[in-house]
């Protein structure tokens, strides 16, 4: 970990903005309209009270499709597709607190559908459309889904085999003009129906969002977050990701994973900002020309996306004018102090990185546009939340002092705090334990008030009375010239208990062998020490890793011992 500071101070205007606004919660949800019976509903925050005031022209959502396509939908064309999707859910008696699942990619209507389903109350729950038939029926089981938004393709070949065995799902609208037996096309109903429809006045505690997350074993937990969870989407959008209305925004996570839910549709739209949409998957050079030529000024996407990039090279970018961007950030799994220098490099700017998880509901600890940064750290926790290292030894929690590694903790009560994982009491109460909630990450906090991860508690490997954390060993691999990206576990040894294994893919122009392998153990030598380093590196094409970009140690670890390999519904296809 290096102490050094990238300081980029924000703009006087910006940092005046916040020294005149109030903080807190409290000041958060003031910023907010509500409804006037006192009801919250996120559909109204991210869309209805702008139309109102005067914003309705602005484009809320710039969509560039996979075949060059570019629609631009403003505020006022976003909420009236709502209001007409919410009328669609009423005219088939779909009735408040149903639940609603998404199977589509990024394609307009799945925003439309988002956001008319909460203005109806009715809680939305979003699959990755890559998943198979068996994720997305576990899913809607476990979720009691009573509406699928879904295209004829992938109702034909994950839905329809099953669909008789699921007497709940009374709804399946596809989207298009046209739609199998038994199903309803969402586009002549859409047409038919008005564009004003009166926002049901959702209580801030109702559930509006069902996240699944996978474990190690087991089905998905459902985690459930409620409509005033969009009093942090909103709040942590300013702070953490500097987002100011009028601002060209990119998100590039797909709304199957809550950060595309959370800070690619309801946090820039609550902040009014002009959020840029791709329905293609990652392409460097489609990249790079989104950003120069929608003039992005707010960039946030993932350390694995980065790290692709970095295996291009910085030659790939020349020639593109990055003249807008103002701030870059990163979340998904903790960034390497590399990708941030190479941020700086590239773009003029550092990266940003963040720390959340599904659980959390929004942004807890980051480096702000404030801060100066500490290339690897996690940042700061933001305004409001409080957050520990802490050693847990049965029911007891002992908050542990700066440098010391220990679990993660955050003080209950944010807004987008989850409020239960669906239907499994006993699996929520034990995260949360001495006042605390449990996060199940391995941390450490500076003299300075920074955090450091160090690795999910099952990830940490015990080898000769050392505890490692595999995230700073491959932050030291990916340091090396020649390497990608690395993700490292430990294995089995009679003499040291565990011993480090690393697994590596390399950037264009290095190749695997003998030579390469005792060069990068030479260099994790050099940077961390004989005790720390790999003992092997093995070389691979690809690693396995999740849809949201997470490389996935567990699985890693299982196939090298032979371990049941767990929930695997969120695996990249092609990294099995």
């Amino acid at each position: 970990m290096t102490p050094q500071f990238i300081s980029k101070p924000a703009p006087q205007d910006a940092t005046r903005r916040r020294q005149q606004q109030p903080t807190g919660w409290e000041a958060a949800r003031r910023r907010l309209q509500g409804l006037a019976d006192g009801g919250l509903n996120i559909a109204h925050e991210a869309l209805d009270r702008h139309v109102a005031a005067g914003h309705g022209d602005q484009a809320a959502l710039i969509w560039l499709g996979k075949d060059g396509t570019r629609h631009v939908l403003s505020y006022r064309d976003l909420a009236a597709d709502a209001a007409r999707f919410a009328h669609v859910l009423r005219a088939h008696g779909v009735t408040r607190g149903e639940r609603l699942f998404l199977l589509a990619g990024r394609i307009p209507a799945l925003y439309a559908a988002t956001l008319g389903a909460l203005k109806a109350g009715v809680v939305v729950s979003p699959l990755f459309a890559a998943f198979g038939p068996e994720p997305v029926r576990a899913r809607m089981e476990i979720g009691a889904a009573s509406v699928l938004v879904t295209t004829a393709a992938h109702y034909k070949r994950k839905v329809a085999p099953w669909r008789a065995e699921m007497p709940g799902l009374k709804l399946v609208l596809i989207v298009g003009n046209d739609a199998p037996e038994g199903c309803v096309a969402l586009g002549p109903a859409m047409a038919a129906a008005s564009e004003h429809f009166d926002t049901v006045s959702t209580d801030p505690e109702d559930m509006a969002l069902l996240h699944f997350t996978s474990g190690t074993t087991g089905l998905p937990k459902g985690v459930v977050h409620v409509h005033q969870a969009v009093v942090a989407h909103s709040e942590t959008g300013r702070l953490a990701l500097d987002l100011r209305p009028g601002d060209v925004y990119w998100c590039t996570a797909d709304p199957g994973w809550v950060t595309g839910m959370s800070y690619g549709i309801i946090s820039p739209l609550c902040n009014r900002v002009t959020m840029v949409v791709d329905e293609a998957e990652f392409d460097l050079e489609r990249w790079y020309a989104i950003l120069e030529n929608e003039r992005v000024q707010v960039w946030y996407t993932a350390p694995t996306a980065i790290r692709m990039m970095m295996r291009a090279g910085p030659k790939a970018a020349e020639g593109h004018d990055f003249s807008a961007l103002r701030f870059l950030a990163s979340v998904g799994e903790p960034l390497n102090a590399e990708c941030v220098l190479w941020g700086q490099q590239v773009f003029g700017l550092p990266f940003h990185d963040n720390w959340w998880q599904s659980e959390t509901g929004g942004i807890m600890i980051a480096n702000t546009a404030e801060m100066g940064i500490k290339p690897g750290a996690m940042g700061k926790p933001l305004p409001g939340i409080e957050a520990g290292i802490v050693q847990v030894e049965g029911e007891s929690v002992t908050e542990l002092p700066d440098g010391e590694i220990g679990e993660l903790a955050l003080r209950p009560g944010w807004p987008s705090m989850m409020r239960e994982y669906l239907g499994q009491p006993e699996r929520y109460a034990k995260v949360f334990k001495g006042g605390w909630y449990l996060t199940g990450d391995l941390a450490m906090r500076d003299p300075d008030g920074y955090f450091w991860f160090v690795g999910r508690a099952d990830d940490l490997i015990k080898s000769a009375g050392h505890l490692i954390g595999p995230f700073e060993v491959e932050s030291a691999l990916i340091e090396h010239e020649a390497v990608a990206e690395a993700a490292v576990i430990g294995v089995p040894d009679e003499t040291a208990g565990e011993l480090v294994k690393a697994f590596v893919t390399l950037k264009a122009g290095f190749e695997a062998g003998d030579a390469l392998e005792r060069e990068l153990r030479g260099h994790a030598r050099k940077r961390l020490g004989p005790a720390v380093a790999p003992r092997e590196i093995v070389f691979r094409e690809k690693l396995p890793r999740t849809r949201s970009g997470k490389i996935m140690r567990r699985l890693l670890r299982a196939r090298e011992l032979g371990l049941p390999e767990g929930d695997l519904s969120t695996l990249e296809g092609d990294s099995k």
